[in-house]
């Protein structure tokens, strides 16, 4: 198999450890465990002792049952057997794109989106189709683009939802045309909803495809939301025995269980979702009014404002490349972005806007790009 660079994650490792300001996170403040179990109040002495007991074996191999069960709670339909744990979102898209695809497939993904969901099919042999989200459409999907690109061969429909980089968030509507576009096909839907539930509104739409379509594929992890990217734990979902059959198998050369204490931990912290959702949700909408005030104010850029998620894509009108311009500014002013070429955009940058739980400190991180900015005039 050909790797391509994986673009988002090389400049991320490059640049993540080396700025004063990482307006690219792109998790919801991450907590400790100390602040864990303050959030959702219970012992941490009770746990730790509890799990300092136990034997370091490989554990549940198919997954934790308390963990299963925690993660059953957050969809409508789906029981323990659906899921399948992973090393992270990452690990689940990965085993899900790597088990699905074959050579020739015809395989219609979105763009921009996080790589993993395009470059994936294509390093596996697929035949693929990109449907390219418009700015002036807000980034959602238009069904009739995504219907005139598949056909009777079409194995496979990749999404994003809420989507990386642009935060919108397809309505129950659209997701519904989506699903029929794919039974009409018979295809697989994919869909990588690591930011589900991160949504402005309480009463914004978070249904899941798993919930809408026997062949429905989804993956998620406990990163972005749960604030628990360190415990590296994933899951992806389908309700097909065999598929389930194909996605166990190929997890076996590479992973065969998830750690035990990263289950334990995910578990825990799920069966107290409700108050660890609260904070995050309190996060992202405090965070996301600070920037929307802070680009309304710069004149040289331009934003669609984020439905859901904790990531917006910010265009600028400066005569320079997207690199280049995050480069200076980390050299500069020390104010980590990731360049909207990453994402095939150019003239624009990711904003990751949860990175901090005190809103102070990403005005401190706006306010370095914009001297960064003023330097361009």
């Amino acid at each position: 198999m050909q790797i391509k660079d994986f673009k988002v994650e090389q400049w991320m490792n490059e640049w993540e450890t080396k700025c004063r300001y990482n307006v690219a996170e792109t998790c919801t403040y991450s907590v400790t465990l100390d602040q864990l179990f303050d959030i959702c109040g219970g012992s941490r002495e009770e746990f730790m002792t509890d799990f300092a007991a136990r034997r370091l074996t490989y554990g549940d191999i198919e997954g934790n049952p308390e963990f299963l069960e925690g993660v059953c709670g957050l969809y409508e339909t789906v029981k323990p057997e659906h899921i399948i744990s992973t090393h992270g979102a990452a690990g689940a898209n990965y085993l899900v794109l790597s088990t699905l695809v074959n050579p020739g497939d015809h395989v219609v993904s979105i763009m921009p989106t996080y790589q993993q969901l395009y470059s994936i099919p294509e390093m596996c042999g697929a035949e693929l189709k990109l449907l390219h989200l418009e700015k002036e459409d807000h980034y959602h999907v238009d069904p009739d683009k995504l219907d005139a690109l598949c056909d009777e061969n079409t194995k496979l429909i990749c999404i994003n939802n809420p989507d990386n980089p642009t935060g919108a968030l397809l309505s129950a509507e659209e997701l519904q045309v989506i699903v029929d576009i794919a039974k009409k096909y018979d295809a697989w839907l994919m869909c990588d909803e690591v930011y589900r539930l991160l949504v402005q509104d309480d009463d914004a739409f978070t249904t899941s495809p798993i919930d809408l379509y026997d062949k429905a594929v989804v993956t998620s992890s406990m990163s972005k939301v749960w604030s628990l990217a360190g415990i590296r734990l994933g899951w992806c979902i389908t309700k097909s025995e065999e598929l389930r059959h194909d996605l166990l198998s190929h997890r076996d050369y590479d992973l065969i269980s998830c750690g035990m204490f990263d289950e334990a931990v995910a578990a825990y912290a799920l069966k107290h979702y409700d108050k660890i959702l609260a904070r995050s949700r309190r996060i992202v909408r405090e965070n996301l009014k600070v920037v929307m005030d802070w680009a309304e104010s710069e004149p040289h850029l331009s934003i669609v404002k984020p439905e859901a998620g904790t990531t917006c894509l910010v265009y600028y009108d400066y005569d320079i490349d997207s690199y280049d311009f995050c480069i200076r500014m980390m050299e500069t002013e020390g104010a980590l972005v990731t360049p909207g070429d990453a994402f095939e955009e150019p003239k624009s940058m990711r904003l990751g806007y949860a990175y901090s739980d005190n809103t102070d400190d990403l005005k401190e991180g706006l306010a370095a790009i914009s001297r960064f900015m003023r330097m361009l005039e």
